[in-house]
């Protein structure tokens, strides 16, 4: 634990070089299309992706800087994950940035350091790692919701972001300081040992987990800290929607299990029920506000606090009556939903871009009407991603629904059991907004009738998102099986 062990971090060192290389070479790039950036920062992220799964393929757990970070399964997957939706992330968003005039350098720069953001709360295992981290992908993530600067509704999406973000992270700093007041310690393994020891100030330990689950929760986007959700998925270009909406889903999942579960397991009895609240509450507001909707990413917005809810629920049941037995189950069930949710999302978002032309952003439900005669192949895709939303098996999102479902009802607790009768009622209501988007494409008159742009890199990306969607159902023992693993594997390490 005291080592300097620069080996644990190389993927996070290869990164930052690649952002500062791809910082420096965009300088020299005349292409208005910025073919060599792109391709470099896909090249760079994919060196960070095999990096990642190489380590996660060796299945150890390390760490160093002194104890300030940690190389162990669950952050590399995460990491991994991470880095592939942001690789699928860009290559929906070129064209569209590039037929806006928005196609900028720093785009693809802010990009990484998101990603490197990601990557430093994957692995930190220290709080002040966690915040740095967290800090680093919020600041990216603000500049690019501003990248439309002439835009008045996402300057004010920007700002909202800002100012909301700032105050979560201001939540969650105060209370990581109520912990550190009270533990004596920064470093998780340190925090789980007094914890359990026992010998510490309760009432402020529930009083800074308070303020963590705040922060948290705002980071998820749960309800009552969901309020940016709605106005900055309306607001932002649709490429920067799609980098909020996906890969930071993965290191908020991560930080989640580092501070909760490896940090503060000892009072999982009082943050679980917070969790509770927070996920009935958003699975209820989500899908209730979602129907109201007109606007496609505003309603798909709503559908993202509503997912959240089932991840919350999953993290929520990992001890019952005070033993750990169900854990492992709880945690990867969670973990194979976020992953299933971000795949669709990364499709959903990627099918408004490859509609959208200039002039013409194809962001209201309307805009699709009649979407099957104009494009049978975009509806037929669409409606792959909108059924396994709703939970329409055999889509891999019915599966990620289960798999919650099956988490909670085997605990044998009757508090969880109808907490899964709840789930499946309100998912039943959410599928009702989800169902109308596949009404309007298949059975609605075109409202627009352009042809539907000819972006082939687009669309071969799109037709592998829906197959990855479509087939990762039956097959899903497999992703399910791997993200268990990595969750016992790092319990255990």
């Amino acid at each position: 634990m005291t080592t300097m062990n620069w080996f644990v971090i190389y993927p996070e060192i290869w990164l930052l070089l690649a952002a500062c290389g791809v910082t420096l070479a965009d300088l020299f790039v005349s292409d208005p299309q910025r073919r060599p950036t792109f391709w470099m920062t896909q090249a760079s992220i994919a060196v960070y992706a095999l990096l990642q799964l190489a380590a996660f393929n060796d299945g150890s757990t390390a760490y160093g800087m002194q104890g300030l970070v940690v190389a162990d399964p669950m952050g590399q997957l995460m990491a991994l994950f991470a880095a592939i939706a942001v690789m699928i992330t860009l290559g929906y968003a070129r064209p569209t940035l590039a037929s806006r005039d928005l196609l900028k350098g720093e785009f693809f720069t802010l990009s990484l350091f998101m990603l490197l953001g990601i990557s430093v709360m994957c692995s930190a295992n220290n709080f002040l790692v966690i915040y740095l981290g967290l800090e680093l992908m919020s600041l990216s993530l603000y500049a690019l919701t501003a990248l439309r600067r002439d835009h008045a509704v996402a300057t004010e999406a920007a700002m909202k972001y800002f100012v909301l973000g700032a105050l979560a992270s201001g939540f969650l700093l105060y209370g990581l300081s109520m912990m550190y007041g009270a533990t004596g310690s920064l470093e998780l393994p340190v925090v789980f040992d007094q914890i359990a020891a026992g010998r510490i100030n309760q009432e402020v330990l529930i009083f800074g987990i308070v303020f963590v689950v705040a922060g948290l929760a705002f980071k998820l986007g749960a309800v009552p800290f969901h309020m940016w959700v709605p106005d900055v998925y309306q607001g932002a270009p649709t490429p920067v929607t799609l980098l909020i909406g996906g890969a930071p889903k993965f290191a908020a999942f991560a930080i989640t299990i580092r501070m909760l579960v490896e940090g503060m397991l000892g009072l999982a009895v009082d943050w679980q029920q917070m969790f509770i609240v927070l996920a009935v509450g958003s699975l209820v507001v989500g899908n209730i506000a979602a129907i109201a909707q007109s606007n496609l990413k505003r309603m798909l917005a709503y559908s993202t606090i509503a997912q959240m809810g089932f991840v919350l629920l999953g993290l929520s049941a990992g001890v019952i009556s005070g033993n750990t037995l169900s854990a492992g189950n709880a945690y990867s069930s969670a973990m194979f939903y976020m992953v299933s949710y971000v795949l669709t999302t990364l499709g959903t978002f990627g099918l408004i871009m490859f509609l959208s032309r200039q002039g013409h952003e194809s962001e209201e439900i309307n805009d699709l009407a009649g979407l099957a005669r104009r494009s049978p192949w975009a509806a037929g895709v669409m409606t792959v991603f909108m059924f396994s939303l709703a939970g329409v098996p055999p889509m891999v999102g019915f599966f990620a629904k289960l798999s919650v479902i099956q988490a909670l009802v085997t605990t044998n607790s009757t508090l969880y059991i109808g907490l899964a009768v709840v789930a499946v009622l309100l998912s039943l209501v959410g599928a009702f907004y989800y169902l109308r988007v596949v009404k309007v494409m298949w059975f609605d008159e075109p409202v627009d009738t352009a042809p539907v742009g000819q972006t082939p890199g687009v669309g071969a990306l799109l037709a592998l998102n829906g197959a990855a969607v479509l087939l990762l159902g039956p097959f899903a023992g497999g992703l399910m099986a791997l993200c268990r693993d990595a969750i016992v594997r790092t319990l255990a390490g």
